[in-house]
């Protein structure tokens, strides 16, 4: 795995601006672009995330997703603000730049979305639903097994292609 250098702890300019516009991206998906209901959230919010996350580096990344869930909850709430989900936002970002900043493969992409998807989705962030609703955690859980059994393949796709594709367009565009 990548050790976090000092370069990617520096906010230049072009950083901030592009950690801006993902952050917006990420609201509008989430916010506008997904299926969401008190204790499931089907999207493509997690898009900006990962490109943020593979262009940025970890650190940048999990900003990003952690401004997008905070701004994101503020101005357009779907139920009430909890910072828990902010924190997992921030790992999340976190988790995507460790395994894809600057090498992506089939498996660095797996281990990712596992990651992602069944301990911070699926554990931590059920965790936050049940006290936040005070709902029982086992019958949350089972629920919530359906979204994650969903969004596993659709983000390994997802993020495949961006992975190949997309990143190395903006790569080339950033450095330039």
């Amino acid at each position: 795995m990548n050790k976090i250098s000092l370069k990617e702890l520096k906010f230049d300019s072009n950083s901030v601006a592009m950690a801006g516009m993902f952050v917006a991206m990420e609201i509008v998906l989430s916010r506008f672009f997904s299926i969401s209901a008190w204790n499931i959230k089907i999207g493509f919010g997690f898009v900006p995330v990962v490109i943020a996350a593979m262009l940025l580096g970890p650190v940048k990344g999990g900003i990003v997703a952690a401004l997008g869930d905070f701004f994101g909850a503020i101005l357009f709430p779907i139920g009430a603000y909890f910072p828990g989900f902010t924190l997992t936002a921030f790992i999340t970002g976190i988790i995507y730049g460790v395994f894809l900043h600057e090498k992506q493969s089939i498996a660095r992409i797996s281990v990712a979305i596992g990651i992602n998807q069944l301990v911070l989705s699926l554990l931590l962030n059920t965790f936050w639903i049940s006290i936040l609703y005070g709902a029982s955690y086992k019958p949350l859980l089972l629920t919530r097994m359906m979204q994650c059994a969903f969004l596993i393949p659709v983000q390994l796709v997802t993020i495949f292609v961006i992975s190949k594709s997309a990143i190395r367009k903006l790569a080339f565009q950033v450095n330039r």
